[in-house]
C-alpha cells in the first residue's frame, strides 16, 4: 500500500533549513517530527481498547496499555537532515523483570499490546495502532509542518536579533 501527499512549501522550508545554523535546523526539525509522532500517539491512545471487568492478581491495572503508548526518537537512524520518531509501547526489558525499579504487570509494562492488536488463535484482534496512524497521518503532517515552520521564524527572528551564531 502507498500514500502520496502533497505538501506545498517544501522547497522554501528545506532553504529556510540551510539558512539557519546546523544545531538550530536539527533542533527545529526534531522538534517538528516529534510533533508529529504525538499526534498519533494521542490517536493511539483513543483507540487503544481499555479492560473494565474484574481484575484479578498478577495481571495488568485497566489503563496500562494507554499508558504505555509513547514517542522515541530513533537515534540510529538520524541524519543531520533527517529525523525518526517511533510511536511505541513501552514494555520491561527482557530480563529486566524483578530488578530495581522494574516490575512484572506495571503501571505501563504492556506486554500483551501485540495480542491485542493482532489477535490470537483465542482471541479476535483489536487494532489500535495501525488504525490511529491512517486515521491521523494527514494530520501529523500538518502538526510537522506547522511546527517547523514555527520553530524556523523563531530561531530566525531570534538569530536576527542576537547576531550570527555558529
Amino acid at each position: 500500500m502507498t500514500s502520496s501527499i502533497d505538501i506545498k512549501g517544501v522547497a522554501a522550508i528545506a532553504q529556510a533549513l540551510q539558512e539557519l545554523p546546523k544545531r538550530v535546523a536539527k533542533n527545529a526539525l526534531r522538534a517538528a517530527v516529534y510533533a508529529g509522532a504525538a499526534v498519533i500517539r494521542d490517536e493511539a491512545k483513543q483507540q487503544a481498547p481499555e479492560y473494565h471487568g474484574k481484575v484479578r492478581d498478577g495481571h495488568p491495572p485497566p489503563g496500562t496499555l494507554k499508558r504505555a503508548l509513547a514517542v522515541k526518537r530513533v537515534q540510529a537512524d538520524c541524519t543531520p537532515t533527517r529525523e525518526v520518531a517511533q510511536v511505541y509501547v513501552r514494555q520491561a526489558k527482557n530480563g529486566s523483570v524483578g530488578q530495581k525499579n522494574v516490575k512484572a504487570y506495571g503501571r505501563t509494562d504492556a506486554y500483551y499490546w501485540r495480542w491485542v492488536e493482532f489477535g490470537t488463535s483465542k482471541m479476535a484482534a483489536h487494532p489500535f495502532m495501525r488504525p490511529a496512524f491512517e486515521a491521523k497521518k494527514q494530520a501529523a503532517l500538518e502538526a510537522i509542518v506547522t511546527k517547523l515552520v514555527e520553530r524556523i521564524e523563531q530561531e530566525a527572528l531570534q538569530l536576527n536579533t542576537t547576531g550570527p551564531q555558529a
